[in-house]
């Protein structure tokens, strides 16, 4: 059974997700991959301002090609979510409740989602074209210069992930590896 969420989330929705649950999310997200999290850090680190309110939001890994003619977005399949690792904690600080890419995080990233309440949804690398259906905008948000990088604003209809770290420890990735260890071959 698949659980339906809209954002902004909320700790309440956080507190009902773990890990394994399959999770199909409507409300708008906001993409940003290495660049635009380097940026956004350097920005707090100076005082200044993020161009988003990140309290209660979604960040999804993506690096988007530009849309063919009649397209809202291009290819927009998961970038790999530990290079973002280092960037993670200033933004779950301002509020920041979950985040969509592929493969599995730090130990202290799953630290970092017990604290602050937030989670780390697994979107599947290589079903783009899939991926794209549930996208019905795309907005120029920030940093226009990063091109594919920039962020952008994404309102999302029953966009399909899996929760694969939850705010309990859960960890998608540990315990599949656990279960297939087990299986002798």
């Amino acid at each position: 059974m698949e659980k339906r969420i809209t954002t902004p989330l909320t700790d309440e929705v956080i507190e009902d997700l773990r890990a394994g649950d399959k999770v199909l999310i409507t409300g708008y997200i906001y993409t940003a991959r290495d660049a635009a999290h380097k940026r956004m850090v350097e920005s707090l680190n100076r005082g200044e301002p993020l161009p988003v309110d990140l309290k209660g939001q979604i960040i999804y890994y993506v690096g988007p090609t530009p849309p063919k003619e009649g397209q809202v977005i291009g290819s927009a399949g998961p970038t790999t979510a530990i290079r973002m690792d280092r960037y993670v904690e200033p933004l779950l600080k301002l509020g920041l409740k979950g985040m969509i890419g592929k493969g599995y995080r730090s130990p202290q990233v799953k630290e970092l989602l017990k604290k602050y309440k937030a989670v780390y949804f697994a979107a599947v690398g290589g079903v783009a074209t899939l991926l794209q259906r549930h996208i019905k905008s795309s907005e120029l948000i920030a940093y226009e210069d990063l091109g594919t990088e920039a962020i952008r604003r994404l309102y999302v209809e029953d966009f399909p992930v899996i929760v694969a770290n939850d705010i309990y420890g859960g960890d998608l990735f540990e315990e599949g590896r656990k279960r297939y260890a087990r299986i002798d071959i």
